[in-house]
């Protein structure tokens, strides 16, 4: 498949240290890439400068075949949406009307009920539709991230009447949710995918990211230090390397991860 979005030897710098460094990446339509490292990998910075939140110090990336940084945001508004590790909202908004930011002034020949429907129909894709009318502000962590995540996929349906091909960015979208609505939401994102979008998202949990992952990235240090499948990625010398713990990796489909058996019993002896 040709890239939907392509990036070419992008590196940012932030606090005296270059937290990505020179990273070549290129994401296709109807592909669920995840991004997983350490703390401190470039992750999140990564994502940031995918989806053009930051603007590399060098490098380039370009979103259907333009410079990210030339497109003007309203047409960007309409090709990807951002969910971020968290988002504060200091206003008594409803949990309908959060989900609605996400659809307004976004899209083309949409009627205000059309953009009440869409808002709706993401409440109810996200397990939020039941807690429309309550205070934003009184929901739980986990009923928040939810609530933001029906606004990101009420943006992308509005915006699909101006662009079809669309990117999807994810950064921890799962860390305060409940087992259920972890694979829930992945799910989801795992849909939209086969449906053609591309999504790319950051987790941390490895097993998650090994069941659900198309194409896995991981990086150490600002660095892609590895690309593909799951089971080429996710290899003991590799997770050894990167994370300085020896893990077992989980036959495909995913079985649970455990620490390999000598650090396991080192670890129980105290």
């Amino acid at each position: 498949m040709s890239a939907l979005l392509d990036a070419k030897g992008i590196s940012y710098r932030g606090g005296g240290r270059l937290l990505v460094d020179a990273v070549d990446l290129s994401i296709a339509g109807g592909s669920f890439t995840i991004v997983i490292g350490p703390n401190g990998a470039g992750k999140s910075t990564l994502l940031r400068l995918l989806s053009g939140e930051l603007t590399p110090a060098a490098g380039e990336v370009r979103l259907h075949g333009e410079l990210l940084r030339s497109i003007p945001p309203w047409r960007l508004a309409h090709s990807r949406a951002v969910m971020p590790q968290a988002s504060d909202l200091s206003f008594p908004f409803t949990v309908f009307e959060v989900a609605s930011l996400g659809a307004e002034g976004i899209g083309r020949g949409l009627s205000r009920s059309d953009r009440q429907r869409i808002a709706l129909d993401a409440l109810a894709l996200a397990d939020v539709a039941h807690l429309a009318r309550r205070n934003y502000q009184t929901l739980s962590g986990g009923e928040r991230q939810r609530v933001h995540f029906a606004r990101v996929l009420a943006q992308l349906q509005a915006g699909r009447t101006v662009e079809t091909r669309q990117v999807l960015f994810l950064d921890e979208p799962i860390a305060s949710l409940d087992l259920k609505h972890q694979l829930a939401l992945l799910e989801t994102a795992k849909s939209l995918a086969r449906d053609g979008l591309a999504v790319v998202a950051v987790l941390h949990d490895l097993q998650l990211a090994a069941g659900m992952a198309d194409d896995l990235v991981l990086m150490q240090g600002g660095l892609v230090v590895a690309r593909g499948r799951p089971e080429a990625v996710l290899t003991p010398a590799l997770l050894a390397g990167v994370f300085g713990v020896d893990l077992i990796p989980p036959a495909l489909p995913p079985s649970p991860w455990m620490l390999a058996p000598d650090r396991s019993r080192a670890a129980g002896a105290g």
